[in-house]
């Protein structure tokens, strides 16, 4: 699906994502995953259920992923939207354009920065039925994947 906000597209084509763009910015910007080695994200991008790009004529300047079993259980993950881009709803458009693929499952994610974000689509912190199993340091890395 694809639609425009202003000069930007938005867009869950999976074969667009430009990976040396996600690359650029995860890695040196992203406080969630900047532990990550290139061929991780090339995993996750390999593996996600789904991939939704934000683009400026041919350059993408913002993406999310989400990994799920496209039935009752998904993962919302590597929300990000390049500084020169910021302030148009942009954020917005990539997280309602991704869950828009799920309708009524259950979706988690781990933030400590955007809270006000995801209040907008329904998420709130984790009620009793939730335990998590925390990623395991290893060798100086960071934190394994999530």
């Amino acid at each position: 699906m694809k639609r425009t906000i202003d000069e930007f597209e938005i867009d869950d084509d999976a074969s667009r994502i430009d990976r040396d763009a996600a690359w650029a910015w995860l890695s040196t910007q992203a406080y969630w995953g900047r532990w990550r080695r290139r061929e991780h994200l090339e995993a996750q991008f390999d593996s996600a259920w789904r991939v939704v790009g934000v683009y400026r004529g041919p350059d993408m300047v913002g993406s999310a992923r989400a990994v799920s079993d496209g039935v009752a259980f998904a993962y919302l993950a590597d929300v990000w939207v390049h500084e020169s881009a910021r302030g148009r709803g942009l954020g917005k458009a990539l997280v309602e354009e991704i869950v828009a693929g799920g309708p009524g499952m259950r979706w988690v994610l781990h933030t400590k920065d955007a809270e006000g974000l995801y209040q907008r689509f329904g998420f709130r912190p984790a009620d009793a039925t939730v335990w998590e199993r925390p990623a395991a340091m290893s060798s100086g890395d960071g934190p394994g994947p999530s």
